[in-house]
């Protein structure tokens, strides 16, 4: 009779077979709770209330109510999820630890990579399970009018991807930290600066910018008809203090809300007076290409020459944003898994192993 020796490098399980093994018994975990269900129903009522709050006090204004509605949908949506996906991901490693679990997945054919991935995707799955929930008042908002089909799909995949990336930030902080308390608090201190935080660092980072240039007095001309208006330049020339926010602008990029807000396609379009009715997440999108374009737009009178008054011709910003996310979210990913490595040569103390 022949015997096999496994090494812990042994390909005996494929890669993608040990995620789905995970996966399989973290969604059974999950789905037999009723946690899960209560929290859902409670999203749904509150998504529901604020859609219907917002659709009520719209209806008195001008114009189609749907691009106000869809919106501010949007960003409730971003908003909450951000306060959920971490309570669905922060516990995925160590509460199995703390439980005397972890360990029985340890000695098995998985490896490190193979339990971090499951985890994550189950636990991204039932983040976007309330994203599905919030749909029904996405199509709400399609249905009042004034809002682009694709506008809804891309913010729909956009959303998707935060919560996906807030999931694998937990996971990995997750299989980084001993305690799960710990663990859902620094995930949550991590969200919040990603969505706070930012906006702390440009407006602090503002004064390290600032430079004085010669400027006179800007004074509006008119709405051309052509998505332009028109200033004229008059006065003497001062001194004023301005500054180039273009060189901070990339800080703002990883705000969970300024990715999703500058990936969305523009919905809102001028009237025949000139004017425009932009919702919260094109408003978050109009102040970051300010930003972006810095006091050489936001100024058109510097030296007393006047500049295009334009659309800001700037890059969009969500692509670094995601990759600056992205790039925290595997740096922790990446670490949890060499916690998970066995056999373990220190554990903390009062760490559980089985």
């Amino acid at each position: 009779m022949s015997t096999q020796t496994l090494t812990p490098d042994a390909p005996a399980l494929g890669y993608w077979r040990g995620v789905r093994s995970v996966f399989a018994l973290e969604m059974k975990q999950r789905l037999r709770s009723r946690s899960w269900y209560v929290l859902l129903v409670v999203w749904f009522v509150v998504i529901g209330l604020v859609a219907t709050l917002t659709a009520l006090s719209s209806s008195a204004t001008l114009g189609p109510q749907g691009p106000v509605l869809y919106e501010l949908m949007v960003g409730f949506i971003l908003f909450f999820g951000l306060l959920l996906a971490p309570a669905l991901s922060a516990n995925a490693v160590n509460g199995d630890r703390a439980a005397g679990t972890l360990a029985i997945l340890q000695v098995t054919l998985l490896r490190p990579g193979q339990i971090l991935a499951g985890k994550w995707l189950a636990s991204w799955l039932a983040s976007m399970g309330f994203l599905v929930a919030s749909i029904p008042f996405l199509l709400w908002a399609l249905a009042l009018g004034g809002v682009q089909p694709l506008s809804a799909v891309v913010a729909l995949v956009m959303l998707a991807v935060e919560l996906g990336i807030v999931c694998a930030v937990g996971v990995g902080v997750s299989a980084l930290a001993a305690r799960p308390l710990f663990s859902i608090v620094v995930t949550y201190m991590l969200v919040a600066l990603l969505g706070l935080g930012t906006l702390i660092a440009f407006g602090l980072s503002g004064f390290l910018t600032e430079e004085t240039v010669k400027a006179n007095s800007q004074t509006y001309y008119g709405y051309t008809g052509d998505g332009m208006d028109e200033y004229t330049c008059s006065g003497p020339l001062m001194d004023v203090t301005v500054a180039h926010t273009e060189r901070i602008a990339w800080i703002l990029a990883a705000n969970p809300f300024v990715v999703v807000a500058d990936s969305i396609p523009v919905t809102s379009e001028r009237d025949e007076n000139g004017y425009t009715s932009s919702g919260v997440m094109e408003g978050i999108s109009s102040v970051v290409r300010l930003a972006q374009a810095g006091p050489d737009y936001s100024m058109r009178c510097i030296n007393g020459e006047v500049r295009e008054a334009g659309e800001p011709d700037v890059p969009p910003i969500w692509p670094l944003g995601l990759t600056l996310q992205a790039a925290l979210a595997a740096a922790l990913v990446f670490l949890g898994r060499r916690r998970l490595r066995t056999p373990v040569r220190k554990l903390a103390a009062g760490t559980r192993i089985a």
